[in-house]
C-alpha cells in the first residue's frame, strides 16, 4: 500500500509505467475493470471541475464507485481531527482523493490512512495536473528528453510540482516569476540538485528556445482578495504571441484551467495553434485512472 502526495514519490521508471499504462487506456486497449466492487471517497474542500468529474468518471470507467464528499458532508467540516477521519474512512473505502488548502491535511491524512491517498490539490502542490501536463508532453513532443519547459507566472503548488517533475524525470525547467512569488525554497533547492532548473523574473529569458511554455492563473482560488494587487504584480508576465514566438517552433502551451484569457494568457495563444489545453484537460482522465488502478487494484 503505497500514496501519491507528490511526483517524487514515484521513481522515474514509475512514471513511465504510469504514462505508458495511460496511453493504453486513452486508445482503448485496457479492458480490465481493477476497481471492480471498490470505492473512491473524494474529499473536496476546494470546488472542482476537471478533478471531480475526471476522479469519478474515471472510477466508474474501472468499474468502480466513487463518492463525493465536501467538507460540510463530513465531520472534518465540524472539527473532527484529520486523523479521525483517516482511520474511519479507511474502514469503508478502498482509496481517498483529497482537494483542499494545507499540505499538512493531507500528510497527516496519508500518515493515518490504511488506504492509498491521493493528492487531488493543495495549496503547495498540484500533482495530478503535472502528470496529466507531461502525457500531453509525449503525445505532443515525443518525450521531455532533451526538452525545455517554461513556467511563466505565480511560483504556485503548479510551479512547485514543475519543479519536482523536472528533478524525478531530469529536463530543463526555467522559471520566471516576480521576486516576492518565487516558488517554494525548499522544493527548489532539493530539485537543483538533481536537474538543471533556473528561476528569474524575465518571461523572455525563460521561455526563449523552450518546447513547453505554460502559466496558470495569477491569484489561485483561495487569494482572490489579493486578484488586484496580483494584476500589478504580474504585469508582463502574459504569455502572448510575441512571448510564444520567442519559443522553438514546434513548442506547445499548455494551461492547466481555468483560464483569464486577457490576464495570464492572451486569445490568440490559448485559442492558437501551439495551444494543447483540451488534450490536457483530457489527460487529467487517462493519467488518473492509470495511477487508480496502479493504486487501488
Amino acid at each position: 500500500m503505497r500514496h501519491f502526495l507528490a511526483i517524487p514519490d514515484f521513481t522515474c521508471p514509475e512514471l513511465v509505467a504510469l504514462f505508458e499504462l495511460a496511453e493504453r487506456m486513452k486508445r482503448g486497449e485496457y479492458a480490465e475493470k481493477p476497481l471492480t466492487g471498490k470505492t473512491l471517497g473524494m474529499i473536496f474542500a476546494k470546488s472542482s471541475t476537471r478533478t471531480r468529474v475526471s476522479f469519478e468518471v474515471g472510477a466508474f470507467q474501472l468499474g468502480g464507485h466513487a463518492l463525493f464528499l465536501s467538507a460540510r458532508d463530513i465531520q472534518l467540516g465540524r472539527g473532527e481531527p484529520i486523523r479521525d477521519t483517516a482511520r474511519v474512512l479507511s474502514r469503508y473505502l478502498d482509496g481517498i482523493m483529497i482537494r483542499t488548502f494545507d499540505h499538512g491535511d493531507i500528510v497527516e491524512l496519508a500518515r493515518y490512512s490504511s488506504v492509498p491517498v491521493i493528492n487531488g490539490l493543495t495549496d503547495l502542490l498540484h500533482p495530478c495536473q503535472v502528470l496529466a501536463d507531461l502525457l500531453t508532453v509525449r503525445e505532443s513532443l515525443g518525450g521531455w528528453d532533451g526538452k525545455v519547459v517554461a513556467w511563466v507566472g505565480d511560483g504556485n503548488n503548479m510551479a512547485n510540482s514543475w519543479i519536482n517533475a523536472a528533478g524525478t524525470l531530469g529536463f530543463e525547467l526555467r522559471l520566471a516569476c516576480p521576486e516576492k512569488y518565487a516558488p517554494n525554497a525548499e522544493i527548489l533547492r532539493r530539485n537543483q540538485a538533481k536537474a538543471r532548473i533556473t528561476l528569474t523574473t524575465s518571461p523572455r529569458e525563460a521561455v526563449r528556445g523552450a518546447h513547453v511554455v505554460t502559466t496558470d492563473v495569477w491569484a489561485s482560488m483561495g487569494q482572490e482578495e489579493e486578484q488586484e494587487i496580483r494584476v500589478q504584480a504580474f504585469q508582463g508576465y502574459i504569455v502572448d504571441g510575441d512571448l510564444m514566438r520567442l519559443a522553438a517552433p514546434d513548442a506547445i502551451f499548455l494551461h492547466c484551467l481555468p483560464a483569464h484569457r486577457g490576464e495570464e494568457v492572451s486569445e490568440e495563444v490559448f485559442e492558437g495553434p501551439q495551444s494543447r489545453v483540451w488534450d490536457e484537460a483530457e489527460n487529467r482522465l487517462h493519467v488518473q485512472k492509470a495511477l487508480m488502478a496502479t493504486l487501488m487494484r
